[in-house]
């Protein structure tokens, strides 16, 4: 979502990233610039900017009103995986399979920094709300969390069994989700390493996403369950479960107002959902 919530922006396997708007649901625009099918797009903070993250081992920054390309990064040698935004729009993060994270100055398109350190690809990346810390979730069966101004590890979690591919951290900065292969999403304390909790599912977790007010939870599973659950993350208890995709649900998003969630999935659909059981923040 756009952070203003009248604008969705998608990639998938054709290769383009589109723009959608909201209330009419609606194509802005269309773009086909990147070689290779798109796995990550994220709106910069001040909206202003789409970043993608593609297997031609690109990452890229798009004008979000006109679908131009502003920037290529292209210091990646294997498929990228992910990018994502510090809160202040000045840094971008990119993960792949080349097993590094990098982090990139928005305005310069120069490379700050490489943080190496994972065993296997990266998959998953996101700052928290005050841009302290960087998460990243691997194929390694581990998710790191960094200190971006130095590039030093904080902590390394190490819960799960299986590849991590997704991460989300609360609306305060507290907890930080983490959804993988081993069909569970691990609830984490940031500030003590601490697992708070464990939500099981019937199929590999492919996408989390907090609810702004942090009390809710979205996960989103592979093919064999096809399923969206909405947990209350103080009960560990699901609020209210969304079936609709034809195949695995493999990214979410709540809109700035959390009164609507967006999901991407494996059957080439964008899907706006209006959760029910979802009290508002």
């Amino acid at each position: 979502f756009s952070p203003d919530g009248s604008r969705v922006a998608s990639a998938g396997k054709d290769g383009t990233v589109r723009l959608w708007d909201v209330a009419t649901g609606k194509a802005l625009w269309r773009k086909e610039a990147h070689r290779q099918e798109v796995n990550c797009v994220t709106f910069s903070p001040d909206g202003k900017t789409i970043a993608s993250a593609s297997d031609d081992t690109s990452a890229r920054l798009w004008d979000a009103a006109t679908g131009e390309i502003v920037k290529t990064f292209s210091g990646h040698d294997r498929q990228v995986r992910a990018v994502a935004f510090s809160p202040d729009g000045a840094i971008l993060a990119s993960g792949g399979h080349d097993r590094v994270v990098r982090l990139w100055n928005v305005a310069t398109g120069t490379m700050v920094r490489d943080l190496p350190g994972h065993a296997d690809g990266v998959m998953t990346l996101a700052f928290s709300p005050d841009g302290s810390t960087l998460a990243s979730g691997s194929l390694d069966r581990t998710v790191k969390l960094w200190d971006p101004a130095t590039g030093s590890v904080r902590q390394t979690l190490t819960g799960q069994a299986g590849a991590i591919r997704s991460v989300a951290f609360s609306p305060d900065g507290s907890l930080l989700a983490a959804g993988g292969e081993n069909r569970v999403v691990d609830v984490w304390e940031v500030a003590t390493g601490r697992l708070r909790g464990t939500l099981p599912h019937v199929s590999a977790v492919l996408a989390v996403a907090f609810r702004p007010g942090g009390a809710m939870l979205a996960s989103g599973t592979q093919r064999t369950d096809d399923a969206i659950r909405l947990w209350d993350i103080a009960g560990g208890r699901v609020l209210e479960t969304l079936r609709g995709h034809g195949d695995s649900v493999a990214s979410l998003a709540f809109s700035p107002d959390g009164s609507l969630l967006a999901s991407g999935g494996y059957d080439a659909t964008v899907r706006l959902w209006a959760p029910n059981a979802a009290p508002r923040p």
